[in-house]
């Protein structure tokens, strides 16, 4: 079993990596030959342009706000 180590090894190195891993951001794209918009985590392709910033929550929805209200 020779190649035990290097695996333990080479899943050691890429742990790190693993754990910083999140998911894309959502954006809007706007197509520049008719000007319509889509949602999309990545550019739908050759012109288009990003419209928007970064949405956190899925298909460009806003991120949930939670109020913590104290209690008395």
């Amino acid at each position: 079993m020779p190649f035990a180590p290097r695996i333990w090894f080479v899943l050691v190195l890429l742990t790190p990596l693993l754990v910083q891993a999140a998911p894309a951001p959502w954006y809007y794209w706007r197509s520049l030959v008719d000007g319509q918009r889509v949602c999309a985590q990545t550019s739908p392709g050759p012109g288009w342009e990003q419209d928007s910033a970064p949405h956190e929550g899925p298909g460009c929805q806003p991120r949930r706000k939670v109020l913590v209200v104290p209690m008395r």
